[in-house]
């Protein structure tokens, strides 16, 4: 036995057949003597674990609806890098800015009327009956400024505008023109994204208040011809209740607005796959998930802006 195998302790390196075989002595827990064990099998075992796993991994993929989310916040964060270090394309900003302000003014100011008008419907049957015509003005003012003016002009915009965002950065992304632009030295980020952004941001406050002056316009002239309230009552109620601040929260209200449905039209523009079908798929995705979070962040906006209890009607 030794002439076959050199001793060592605690290891024998035996070298028949020319390997060399490791060999353990481990206490023996019945009798107390030593016990050989071999450690390559061991080792051998952990390295085909070791490649199992490894070829979990290569073979996982997060979930869609995971990275696609944090590709929003990983955009979020260049947008804002690179608008504070001046990366900015002002030619595309300016087509933008016009795409989103002027082009969409229509449909922005249809929308409010008629939407204003059915309120006034509602507001104006019931409070006649109780008497207080003199309030219909400073509700329904209030309800335009908070709520409904900032909400009902960021879902227009959602679907006329970040709709064609979300097709057209998808069309580019699975045609490779995006890899084009890295080729020739531009960055898409500067030269795609942010521009949307910005002219989003610049131009939903402007809408917001358009869209107010026409619902209020709206809902005077319908309570004035149908139910005979005064557009000076209305005018004056209106007037009495509203702040400063009210407006002012409808201008922030739709900033961020504006931000969340650019943001999240082009992230998902930019993470489209599978040629035309995911195009759609990407578009139809990126309204909904831009209306969903229009909603949250109308509910965490007004938590913060309204607490407590309103006076804006004692004046009434």
């Amino acid at each position: 036995m030794q002439s076959a195998c050199q001793l060592h302790s605690p290891l024998f390196f035996c070298d028949s057949n020319r390997e060399e075989t490791k060999l353990a002595a481990v206490p023996n827990t019945d009798d107390g003597h030593l016990s050989v064990s071999t450690l390559g099998e061991e080792a051998n075992n952990n390295n085909a674990f070791f490649v199992e796993v490894d070829t979990w991994f290569s073979k996982w993929s997060p979930p869609r609806y995971l990275w696609r989310g944090l590709s929003v916040l990983i955009l979020a964060g260049q947008v804002i890098i690179r608008t504070m270090k001046g990366k900015l394309h002002w030619r595309n900003t300016l087509q933008q800015l016009e795409r989103v302000g002027p082009k969409s003014v229509g449909v922005c100011l249809l929308t409010s009327a008629f939407v204003g008008m059915a309120f006034t419907i509602q507001f104006v049957r019931e409070f006649t009956r109780l008497g207080l015509n003199r309030a219909v003005g400073g509700v329904l003012a209030l309800a335009f400024s908070r709520e409904l003016s900032p909400v009902v002009t960021s879902i227009v915009v959602a679907g006329r505008v970040g709709s064609a965002f979300a097709a057209e950065l998808g069309t580019m992304q699975v045609s490779e023109q995006t890899d084009t632009l890295r080729v020739l030295g531009t960055n898409p980020v500067d030269y795609l994204v942010t521009p949307r952004v910005i002219a989003s941001c610049v131009a939903l406050p402007f809408l917001t208040l358009m869209c107010f002056t026409v619902g209020m316009a709206s809902s005077a002239l319908l309570a004035d011809s149908v139910y005979g309230v005064s557009i000076n009552i209305i005018l004056d109620s209106a007037q009495r209740a509203l702040r400063p601040w009210d407006i002012i929260s409808a201008m922030i209200k739709s900033q961020v607005f504006g931000a969340i449905i650019s943001i999240v039209s082009c992230a998902w523009g930019v993470t489209t796959m599978g040629g035309a079908k995911g195009v759609g798929e990407s578009t139809t995705s990126a309204v909904v998930i831009s209306l969903v979070g229009i909603f949250i962040a109308d509910f965490a906006l007004s938590y913060c802006f309204f607490q407590g209890a309103g006076d804006s009607l004692k004046k009434l």
